[in-house]
């Protein structure tokens, strides 16, 4: 199952307001920035790669992978936020297993995790 549309931050204004006013947290393989959105009982997540992560190939592997790690998290996490994962290099070479780590790490630093509810 996909990422339900529900759930994407797709729009290119709303990318740059999170990006230009979110905090970020950073981790290896993936950087969060994150924001609070306007209508609070609602999350938005929007996933980008951009071209130091190599080929387009690559890009995708690295959104393919992010979409799947956070879809089994989207249930734990905080509403009213707005979400954006960018990928690094290094995440094209990591397993699901890794990248799963990572976002909770994220997460959990940002506070946008229940520490109880973090699925395997």
């Amino acid at each position: 199952m996909r990422v339900q549309r529900r759930f994407r931050l797709s729009r290119s204004e709303d990318f740059k307001r999170v990006r230009r006013t979110g905090k970020s947290y950073a981790h290896p393989l993936v950087v969060l920035v994150t924001q609070a959105s306007e209508t609070k009982d609602r999350l938005k997540i929007g996933i980008t790669a951009g071209k130091t992560t190599g080929t387009g190939v690559h890009r995708n592997r690295a959104k393919r992978l992010l979409r799947e790690a956070i879809r089994n998290l989207i249930p734990s996490i905080a509403s009213g936020w707005d979400l954006i994962l960018i990928a690094r290099p290094a995440l094209v070479t990591a397993t699901l297993a890794d990248t799963r780590s990572a976002l909770t790490n994220l997460l959990k630093r940002a506070k946008l995790l229940s520490a109880d509810e973090t699925p395997g």
